[in-house]
């Protein structure tokens, strides 16, 4: 695969933009909510060095690119939270995962929005900002939608525990330790292992695909963009 200094160039920028303001994001609202640890480290921040994960952001996502996975997917620090400082630890903590999410469906938005002045861009700048734009719109939508996959430590998975009820919550909480490694499993390991038998097994695939493509016409409808 040709990867050339341009799509380097329209790609790092979205990328670190949506990975820093989500992790940012979660660091904020947990401090408003009363934790004040991702403040005290330094997460509540728009730098996005305090954010990136050398692996999950820079070489898993390339790893995947070259090997043609069906899906990318990567992740940065976890905003450390202290679930227990907060006013309302359970309701509360629904809102702290929500903030990311909500974040990445916001610079969706605008990007979009940003569309509308393309018109106005300087000639031999107006391609790279568009497709800045339009893969800040991709990256923004894939990582609200993954990340709200109902498997702890994802997001979803952190909604999931704080909104279900106490005997279907615990056991699901207990699988944040190994959420990475199912995630590997369904969406690189099966895919794999049915290829070898001539099944297609990347349904999880499938279904985040969909989901993000709903996402996107969407953010494109609201802003005027369909």
């Amino acid at each position: 695969m040709n990867i050339s200094i341009y799509d380097i160039s329209v790609w790092v920028l979205p990328l670190v933009l949506a990975i820093t303001f989500h992790e940012a994001a979660h660091g904020f609202v947990a401090h408003r909510l009363g934790d004040n640890t991702a403040s005290q480290l330094g997460r509540v921040s728009f730098n996005p060095l305090r954010h990136i994960d050398p692996f999950g952001t820079l070489i898993l996502p390339a790893m995947l690119l070259f090997a043609h996975s069906p899906f990318l997917f990567g992740y940065a620090k976890p905003v450390p939270v202290n679930f227990r400082n907060l006013n309302n630890p359970r309701l509360d903590m629904v809102w702290v995962a929500l903030a990311g999410p909500v974040t990445n469906i916001l610079l969706a938005l605008v990007a979009a929005l940003a569309l509308h002045a393309l018109p106005w861009a300087p000639a031999n700048s107006a391609q790279w900002i568009f497709d800045n734009l339009k893969n800040a719109l991709l990256i923004n939508a894939v990582l609200a939608v993954f990340n709200m996959m109902p498997i702890p430590p994802l997001d979803g998975g952190r909604v999931a525990v704080g909104l279900l009820p106490r005997p279907l919550a615990l056991p699901l909480a207990r699988l944040e330790p190994f959420g990475m490694l199912i995630l590997i499993a369904f969406l690189i390991l099966l895919p794999l292992a049915g290829s070898q038998f001539g099944l297609n097994l990347d349904v999880i695939s499938a279904i985040l695909r969909t989901l993000t493509g709903y996402v996107i016409q969407a953010v494109l409808i609201l802003t005027g963009n369909a």
